[in-house]
């Protein structure tokens, strides 16, 4: 049944510490962070010489703030620690025969890096992503198809055991292919899946190639995570015009499963402020108030194989602490993550992040929602900065590409002040993506 038919919504189960006040949730995060800290500062390697370097013992947390006493750990310490310890690294902190899950991350930049999972480990991760899917309004009559990657990457399991968790009837797919995952949908009944962005929308393209209305299918509810875009209200309402269904922005990493997902009112991504520690920070590492864009550092609470302190996400993103209308406490990520802070350009004097671009892109009439952002050295002045960025998008209907690519240039400069050199080329010539999207591509030697 689909959102807009006006049929009831199962009513979504919360944990209870989901509605605890503000106060009681500190309460209790200081007192699990008193505890995790004293368990890393004696059972990991790397965190018993940071802490010494550091002049703090766990005893010294009084306060939540207290915390800021210790040094951001990024991914580059992180790497650094496994070098020095292979194959587990330095961060491991459960006995090595406890440990009972290995994923690793994609190693585009460098060598796979390994995060552990204990048995408690697990089943608290299968329970946080059961809460996506209560939160969804997902449990038992759902048939639930799961359309992340399973090869090494870290969703498609923690998905798979949380939607198995509620009840749900799960179909493991992974991401590829297309048009068995389709045909699949349509026979076994799919209300609910999971997948990035870039896939729905594929999936939508060719289901209507294949003669296919993706209307019509039970698809009721949609799970989006693994890059940008669920969120914004341009690609959300493209793709829930696409199904017929409710679209739900989730945030993960392989580092912290998982750690956000939105509820019924769609309002910003609930914190699992159960399971960590959250602080906003701007690019000198002092806090940002709610409202205000920083990037997001995370504590493990609750976590046992190799738990981190003070993770340096990279992530932009927005928080906001007010109570949700949905009755949750837990703190709120508006705009879902906004960008990667490496990701972000800087545009003669102009911060742009591609979720912007996108956000215009897919809110424009006359193109499909494919788009890159391409930086060659013709966008860069003679002392290397940005002077703008080339724009390939593909156009879906008649209208002369040239007038096209005017108006969407003038929308850029109107809405985002930078500008914009649009090339409109044809239906279908753009890469096609079934995992994550590359948005932004260099071509040649600048920047």
């Amino acid at each position: 049944m689909h959102a807009e038919s006006g049929a009831a919504v199962r009513l979504p189960a919360r944990d209870p510490c989901e509605t605890w006040g503000r106060e009681q949730l500190r309460a209790f995060q200081l007192e699990r962070l008193r505890a995790q800290l004293a368990y890393v500062e004696t059972h990991s390697a790397y965190y018993t010489t940071k802490f010494a370097e550091a002049r703090f013992a766990s005893e010294d947390l009084r306060t939540l703030d207290d915390l800021r006493q210790l040094p951001f750990t990024r991914k580059a310490d992180y790497v650094a620690a496994l070098d020095r310890a292979r194959p587990y690294g330095e961060f491991v902190a459960a006995p090595l025969n406890e440990i009972r899950r290995i994923h690793f991350s994609s190693g585009t930049t460098a060598t796979p890096a390994p995060q552990f999972w204990t048995e408690h480990d697990l089943d608290r991760w299968a329970g946080l992503y059961a809460r996506y899917a209560h939160a969804h309004g997902v449990g038992p009559g759902d048939v639930y198809q799961c359309l992340f990657g399973y090869a090494w990457f870290v969703g498609g399991l923690g998905a798979t055991a949380g939607y198995q968790r509620v009840g749900a009837t799960c179909i493991p797919a992974g991401n590829q292919d297309t048009e068995r995952q389709l045909r699949t949908m349509f026979q076994f009944g799919v209300t609910a899946f999971s997948a990035t962005p870039s896939f729905a929308a594929h999936l939508a393209d060719t289901a209507h190639s294949l003669g296919l209305d993706p209307r019509a299918s039970k698809v009721r509810t949609i799970m989006l995570g693994g890059e940008p875009g669920a969120s914004l209200g341009a690609t959300r309402g493209w793709l829930e015009q696409q199904w017929g269904a409710r679209c739900y922005d989730a945030y993960g990493s392989l580092e912290f499963q998982p750690i956000g997902w939105e509820c019924s009112e769609q309002s910003g991504l609930h914190l699992a402020e159960d399971f960590l520690f959250a602080e906003v920070v701007d690019a000198s590492g002092d806090p940002c108030p709610d409202g205000e864009p920083g990037v997001l550092v995370l504590t493990h609470l609750d976590k046992q194989a190799a738990p981190l302190v003070r993770w340096w996400t990279g992530d932009v993103v927005v928080r906001d602490s007010t109570p949700c209308s949905c009755g949750r406490t837990h703190a709120r990520l508006v705009g879902g993550v906004h960008g990667r802070a490496d990701d972000m350009l800087v545009i003669r004097g102009v911060n742009l992040f591609p979720s912007a671009v996108e956000q215009v892109v897919r809110s424009f009439g006359g193109l499909s929602p494919e788009y890159q952002i391409v930086l060659d050295p013709s966008m860069y002045d003679a002392h290397g900065f940005l002077t703008g960025i080339r724009l390939r998008v593909e156009r879906a209907g008649p209208e002369d590409p040239m007038h096209l690519a005017e108006r969407l240039a003038e929308q850029i400069r109107a809405r985002l002040q930078v500008r914009a050199l649009v090339e409109v080329l044809e239906p279908g010539s753009l890469p096609r993506s079934t995992h994550k999207s590359k948005r932004v591509v260099r071509e040649g030697q600048a920047g």
